[in-house]
């Protein structure tokens, strides 16, 4: 992929000898992680958290979508705040909302107030990536740096990774020691550390210029009714997606009374929102969202489709099912940071998308009958998907996408990530609504096959991949310094 034109800068007085030194980059580790640790140790309370309320387990998933929902909308919400009113002022905001989800759900007596707390958490998490990534972009350029500093990047994924694969024990370990609460309490600690963090090495943003601040302009230049109308069409989309394979007209009707008018009005603004002309315009990064969607639905489809045969299928207790499932989550966390700092894009991509197809044909020939190290092996395959397009996408998001979007664009990122984690649970519903059995786990491998074809398609038929930047960089001191890689461009 090519990069922006760019001239060589050189450093701003004001800025520190180490741009991406720890103090810089801690908050906004501590920040990604925040979502995926909300994400993964509510599993383990689930069952718990329903005895103690005196109510179905199965109406407990309302705490699992409602985060998955509320995330896939503030995302790019978030972004375009960051974007706006500056990235400082987002990601702390985030942070308490953070807290006092937490503390709401902590204290919460039933579950309408839990399922508050859990929106709480997913708008306040949401503010984490896009704003590191609007913070690291401008600290970049600030530093003179025209490729992307992939040891930054590539930390920001292991931040997520790890949390998702230490996620359930640690659960685990809060929940049977403490109880269900500490699901949420855990945020309170990790919060204010966050803060201190953040307090204490995320640069202040400007001052907001004289009548920049009523409502009226800070609506107009984040496009409030943009806004709007994109977070009522995407619930209405998630609604009518999780009812799949059935019909819920009333979710159609909103998302068609909702969804039309808004593109209309997003193509009529000079600054919208969601700029549909320039996604269409900006091939590149469109192909990167359709990618981290279907890559993040087969990633996920073997997360909760293969943890679910195991253990009705298969007779693997809950407790080993996650443990055989570990490995994936430990490749992942290993493979991301060396990959990241070489700032490569096309390959990862490529190895992504032929692990998942090596993977979605491992799924399709497990039997109830195959030894536990043949589960194993298809989740490390898959633990190798996750690193490479984690890697590879985020640094595709990075060079196409516009800098002064660059907030509008991590949130739309994120969003469509939550809609192949959400079509995931979709497809894995329909293939086991007869029961969790081979002839399921093989459906949905098939499935798996045809979503990596399309993946190796979009990577290998994209020539915007073609090349990888190589321009001059930070290295992984913090300092910024000319890499050993050439300035021009070159096949990756």
């Amino acid at each position: 992929m090519r990069a922006s034109p760019a001239e060589t800068r050189t450093a701003s007085p004001g800025l520190p000898d180490k741009p991406f030194a720890r103090t810089f980059t801690a908050p906004l580790y501590v920040g990604a992680a925040l979502n995926p640790i909300n994400s993964s140790v509510i599993a383990t309370a689930l069952v718990p958290m329903a005895t103690d309320l005196h109510v179905p387990v199965g109406s407990t998933a309302v705490l699992v979508s409602s985060l998955y929902l509320a995330s896939a909308v503030a995302q790019p919400t978030a972004g375009r705040l960051a974007e706006v009113l500056g990235p400082r002022r987002i990601f702390l905001s985030g942070i308490v909302l953070v807290l006092l989800g937490g503390l709401v759900g902590g204290l919460g007596r039933n579950l309408a107030t839990l399922t508050v707390a859990r929106v709480l958490i997913g708008i306040g998490t949401s503010a984490a990536f896009p704003c590191a990534m609007v913070l690291i972009r401008r600290r970049a350029q600030e530093a003179g740096a025209d490729a992307p500093p992939g040891a930054v990047l590539g930390g920001i994924a292991i931040a997520g990774m790890a949390t998702v694969a230490v996620g359930p024990p640690i659960g685990g370990l809060l929940v049977g020691s403490a109880g269900w609460r500490w699901a949420f309490l855990i945020n309170i600690p990790v919060t204010a550390i966050a803060m201190l963090m953040a307090v204490r090495g995320l640069p202040k943003d400007p001052a907001p210029g004289r009548g920049n601040t009523g409502f009226r302009e800070v609506a107009a230049r984040i496009d409030l009714p943009g806004i709007l109308g994109f977070a009522v069409s995407m619930s209405a989309l998630v609604v009518f997606v999780t009812g799949l394979p059935g019909v819920r007209w009333a979710a159609l009707a909103v998302l068609v009374l909702t969804g039309a008018p808004t593109v209309v009005w997003e193509l009529r603004k000079t600054a919208p929102f969601f700029d549909f002309r320039g996604l269409a315009a900006n091939g590149a990064l469109a192909r990167t969202y359709l990618r981290q969607a279907l890559t993040l639905l087969g990633v996920y489809s073997v997360m909760y489709g293969m943890t679910q045969w195991m253990e009705a299928a298969h007779g693997i207790s809950t407790v080993e099912s996650g443990l055989l499932l570990l490995p994936m989550g430990a490749v992942s966390a290993l493979l991301a940071r060396p990959l990241a700092r070489r700032n490569l894009v096309r390959g990862p991509l490529i190895v992504s998308a032929a692990t998942m197809l090596l993977g979605s044909a491992g799924v399709v020939l497990l039997t109830s009958r195959s030894p536990a190290i043949a589960i194993v092996l298809v989740s490390l395959v898959f633990g190798v998907t996750s690193a490479t397009t984690t890697v590879g996408n985020q640094t595709a998001l990075y060079l196409a996408a516009p800098p002064e979007q660059i907030g509008t664009a991590s949130g739309l990122f994120r969003t469509f990530g939550y809609l192949g984690t959400i079509t995931s649970a979709v497809i894995g519903g329909i293939v086991f609504r007869d029961g969790a059995s081979d002839h399921g786990l093989h459906s949905l491998g098939l499935v798996l096959v045809a979503a990596g074809l399309a993946v190796l398609l979009l990577t290998v038929l994209d020539r915007r991949l073609m090349y990888r930047t190589t321009a001059r960089r930070p290295d992984t001191s913090g300092h910024v310094g000319d890499s050993e890689n050439p300035t021009e461009e070159h096949p990756a």
